[in-house]
């Protein structure tokens, strides 16, 4: 137990602020699109984490789509409790509202989406528009999937060549995150987990190795958890 213990003394942490433990954002870029009634609808997303990186992805399908009427955008962030959207020259409330909400209905944050418009002529009328706005938002989300962010407490484990494998397989049982490996005279993997499950899985660690590997706390950050399909 005495190495057991010293494992534990080694791996502790301390929350600097309360945050929320879990949050669901865009899982990658992503753009899917559509017609309606001769208008084509092209819904682009991004994962973001400032201001200036939701300007700069709009801007970004701007240069990508320069001879589109309209470029519709929402985005949602985490700091400042922040979100804002723009009908880009559509009748007011027909597009970028419609775009927060769907945001908003499926979750997300962090997340910034621009919905382009190749007008084909045909007036869709602010019915239409507000659907049509809604659908592409939609569409990019269900393109890049959705991602859940969980706050993690990380560690850097050290262990022998030959407990490596055995520690592997008993932590792929566990509600955590290897990450990658590098291979020296040892063995040094990153472990991700929430902080209530900190001392069991770490216990569990230590009775694994017989007290032998070490374990070292590094920071607390949001880890990509699980991927959430539509």
């Amino acid at each position: 137990m005495a190495a057991q213990s010293g494992i534990i003394a080694q791996a502790r942490y301390h929350r600097q602020e309360e945050r929320p433990l879990d949050y669901q954002t865009a899982d990658r870029t992503a753009s899917g699109e559509f017609t309606e009634k001769k208008s084509r609808f092209i819904g682009s997303i991004s994962p973001v984490r400032t201001e200036a990186e939701a300007v700069a992805f709009i801007q970004q399908v701007k240069k990508t789509h320069p001879q589109a009427r309209h470029h519709v955008y929402a985005y949602i962030l985490r700091d400042g409790n922040l979100s804002r959207y723009s009908d880009a020259g559509e009748p007011s409330g027909t597009g970028g509202q419609p775009a927060l909400q769907v945001l908003v209905r499926e979750g997300l944050t962090d997340v910034c989406v621009v919905v382009t418009r190749y007008f084909g002529g045909v007036l869709l009328g602010a019915g239409g528009l507000t659907r049509a706005y809604a659908r592409g938002a939609k569409v990019a989300v269900d393109a890049a999937g959705v991602a859940v962010m969980r706050l993690c407490c990380v560690y850097t484990v050290r262990c022998s060549y030959a407990l490596y494998q055995r520690l592997l397989s008993m932590l792929e049982q566990e509600a955590c995150t290897v990450g990658e490996s590098v291979f020296t005279d040892e063995v040094a993997f990153s472990l991700s987990m929430r902080a209530q499950d900190t001392t069991r899985i770490l216990e569990k660690l230590s009775e694994a190795s017989a007290g032998t590997a070490s374990v070292t706390y590094q920071c607390e950050k949001y880890v990509k958890y699980k991927k959430q399909t539509a």
